[in-house]
């Protein structure tokens, strides 16, 4: 197996994103259980952290557009297709996940949580094979 040569613009957007990426996750973990364990349910501190992780998600989106830009073309083919794939299992997926609880087909209310883990998974198998098509 050949070792990749990874661009030192490429290795700085991979950085960005893995920062980005992570202070996101605290900052959604921060709004999701600050309430709970940090705030006592104040709506001010609540709306603040809502607002902080938005922010923060806005910079991972254009952390996410600079790491695209610093690929090679066979990389973004293969990212434009994983992504594409999965955003139409989303959409798909979550529709009919929607119609399930609507029409009361599943047992409780539907979580997005799911939604986003469905997401995810489709994501990453799209991104493996496609990685594996085209080496």
């Amino acid at each position: 197996m050949k070792k990749e040569i990874i661009s030192k613009p490429l290795q700085k957007a991979i950085k960005n994103l893995a920062v980005w990426t992570l202070m996101w996750l605290i900052t959604l973990a921060l709004a999701t259980f600050g309430p709970k364990f940090l705030w006592e349910d104040n709506k001010l501190w609540s709306i603040c952290a809502i607002v902080l992780n938005a922010a923060i998600g806005a910079f991972l989106i254009k952390a996410h557009v600079k790491h695209i830009s610093a690929l090679d073309e066979l990389q973004k083919k293969v990212q434009l297709d994983a992504m594409g794939i999965a955003l139409g299992v989303g959409i798909i997926g979550g529709m009919s996940y929607s119609v399930m609880d609507i029409s009361n087909v599943i047992p409780g209310d539907a979580e997005i949580s799911y939604l986003v883990m469905l997401i995810s998974i489709s994501y990453m198998i799209a991104l493996t094979i496609g990685k594996k098509r085209y080496s």
